[in-house]
């Protein structure tokens, strides 16, 4: 291609090269730069549930000013509504407040202090990358509604009369143009909800019909989500100006942490739940006059730290990591701040409760051995890794990582198959760019009961914490999705279980976080020759039936080596479907024993009752078939 050609046409840069949007098509053009990934409902960071935290949060600072004590939640499979009972917007502003940027009561620090949102775009993201948005505002006997399509106004906003009780609605309902597929988790917003009310104490949030109300903010929140018969001691709780802690030990492995910034869960956590991990050792190392391991100290803690800074300053729009440095304005650092005040709650709690001393220096002793025992084999098991790391036959690594900061990482995702035959299909249809692929030899060890050791003395999964970086912990998780995909058949489910024995007994943050994943793939292909249906339940293959007539071909595909490299990639691409691995009320050692433990009574009692209905389903789909070969 010659010069004249470089200087004009695609090459051209010039004034008609330069483009301005506005801000409703440069959200939707770029939604990731506003509330992170889009996706499906099917992780708990997903954007449609960024967009519900984006609009209860803005109820929530009108709660922290001390207006408004209860927020009324309802969200059906396709809408959200938000009632506050705050003072309501300024009747004035109604539109400007959800469809201009930078305009907002939080840019005056007078009006808002410590609040979760300070960037001004929280509700016009939500109103851009919604079909239908409504905002309506009570003040003083008068009301104004505003309603826009996809950010667009359509109605004519007028102030009115209203004998309704001051405050601000929001109704909503996600682009399904954008959020393709998208389902709301009912665990996820139950678990959203619970966090609001633990971490503003005497709120209380109605949600779809149920109460939720905390009187005693994170000890309340550890009391919820750790099982009283593991704990080694009543749990230290302390409270500070701007600042809340719990914590105490148990038997799980790992540590596990929920940390909170102005209310928001900063599940990837920061600056404050590092320093609030040094404050724990310092306090512990103070008390008994000894330089304990910090990794002893740690282990098997549980542990929740909530702050609340002047002008947070996150990773990104999604408010999931804070890398805030200064806490006030007085030029206090967040981790000193933080540190100096665990440190001492820690060891003045320790001097008025020897017994909790007693305990918390047994559960360190204990760890302490634990590690001293496996560190000879440890130290060989990792040698080893590090060898097999350069030529991993069972890992086909991609190349970007959740550990890596590039927007890309975000996206990275880890498929565990069993098998040459799954795991090949996966591999050549897979995005080498963020899809990794991990090859089992068979089924895995059950490993319930075990202790750590075996990890590293069992090849396969002592090569499986290397792949995923999480043996000292998930905060350099090399991948954001960690994707179990074995056959839907009685061997498939085997190993799904076995690898969640593994993960819940070894690493049971990493499920508790929401990293790992179920991956579905079609039962049925349904075509003719005009259209091809793939089926992931025996309703969708009646429908498909149905839709395309005239005695369609029908395939059952009873394991994923049987799905060809082309057809894979159409279940692992955009349309993907997850299922999370949640672990519900139940709590974590009961739930173990009863799956993976001796066999009791009361487990046969339960397979007994659910295998009549699996295998009704099974004769009715080999009736299906047969009647197909027929």
């Amino acid at each position: 291609m010659g010069k004249t050609e470089k200087a004009s046409g695609v090459f051209d840069y010039n004034e008609s090269s330069i483009r301005s949007l506005d801000w409703r098509e440069h959200i939707r053009l770029r939604p990731g730069m506003y509330i992170g990934k889009l996706g499906d409902g099917s992780s708990k960071d997903d954007g449609i549930y960024v967009l519900v935290k984006e609009v209860v949060d803005n109820c929530i600072d009108e709660h922290m000013m001390g207006y408004g004590k209860t927020i009324d939640v309802k969200i059906t499979d396709q809408r959200v509504v938000v009632r506050d009972y705050g003072r309501g917007i300024p009747l004035g502003k109604v539109v400007d407040v959800v469809s201009k940027i930078n305009t907002g009561a939080k840019y005056d620090s007078g009006a808002f202090q410590k609040s979760v949102g300070l960037n001004g775009v929280g509700t016009k993201a939500v109103n851009a990358l919604s079909n239908y948005f409504k905002v309506q505002a009570f003040r003083e006997g008068q009301a104004k509604l505003a309603e826009f399509k996809k950010g667009v106004l359509v109605n004519d906003p007028k102030v009115g009369k209203s004998d309704e009780r001051n405050g601000t609605l929001v109704e909503f309902e996600p682009d399904n143009s954008m959020f393709k597929n998208y389902h709301f988790i009912p665990e996820y917003l139950e678990d959203l909800m619970w966090n609001y009310a633990f971490l503003n104490a005497g709120l209380t949030i109605n949600y779809n019909g149920k109460k939720y109300y905390s009187k005693d903010g994170l000890l309340d929140l550890l009391k919820q989500k750790a099982d009283a018969e593991e704990l080694r001691y009543p749990i230290i709780h302390a409270k500070g100006e701007d600042i809340e802690f719990a914590l105490t030990h148990g038997n799980q492995y790992g540590e596990e942490y929920y940390s909170f910034v102005n209310g928001q869960n900063t599940t990837q956590g920061g600056t404050h739940l590092a320093a609030f991990r040094e404050g724990i050792v310092k306090g512990a190392r103070d008390f008994y006059k000894k330089d304990y391991d910090a990794a002893d100290i740690r282990a098997s803690i549980v542990a929740a730290i909530a702050v609340r800074v002047q002008e947070p300053v996150f990773e990104s729009q999604t408010k999931t990591k804070l890398g805030s440095t200064n806490m006030a304005p007085d030029g206090a650092t967040v981790r000193s701040f933080v540190t100096d005040f665990v440190a001492k709650e820690v060891e003045i709690f320790l001097h008025k409760n020897p017994t909790t001393a007693d305990a918390m220096l047994k559960r360190i002793l204990q760890s302490e051995r634990e590690r001293k025992e496996i560190a000879g084999i440890k130290k060989l098991a990792n040698d080893r890794a590090k060898k097999a790391n350069l030529h991993n036959k069972k890992l086909r690594d991609c190349r970007y990582h959740f550990d890596e900061k590039n927007e890309k990482g975000v996206d990275s995702v880890i498929f565990i198959t069993e098998g040459d035959s799954a795991s090949g299909s996966i591999t050549k249809s897979r995005d080498v760019e963020t899809q990794a692929v991990f090859s089992l030899r068979g089924k895995p060890l059950n490993c319930y009961s075990l202790t750590k050791k075996v990890v590293y003395e069992n090849e396969e999964f002592n090569l499986l914490q290397h792949a995923l970086n999480i043996e000292d912990g998930i905060e350099n998780l090399r991948y954001n999705k960690v994707i179990i995909a074995t056959d839907a058949d009685v061997d498939g489910m085997h190993i799904r279980l076995l690898l969640m024995t593994f993960f819940l007994q070894f690493f049971p943050e990493l499920v508790k976080a929401g990293h790992v994943f179920i991956l579905e793939t079609p039962l049925f292909r349904v075509r003719n020759k005009k259209e091809t249906i793939y089926c992931y339940s025996d309703e969708e293959r009646q429908a498909a039936i149905a839709k395309l007539g005239s005695k369609p071909e029908i395939t059952r595909f009873k394991g994923l080596g049987e799905i060809s490299p082309e057809e894979f990639g159409g279940f692992i691409g955009e349309n993907i479907r997850l299922a999370p691995v949640l672990l519900g009320d139940g709590h974590l050692a009961k739930l173990l024993e009863f799956y993976m433990g001796k066999n009791t009574p009361d487990r046969q009692d339960f397979i007994i009752e659910n295998l009549r209905i699996e295998l009704d389903k099974v004769e009715a789909k080999e009736e299906v078939e047969v009647t197909e070969e027929v």
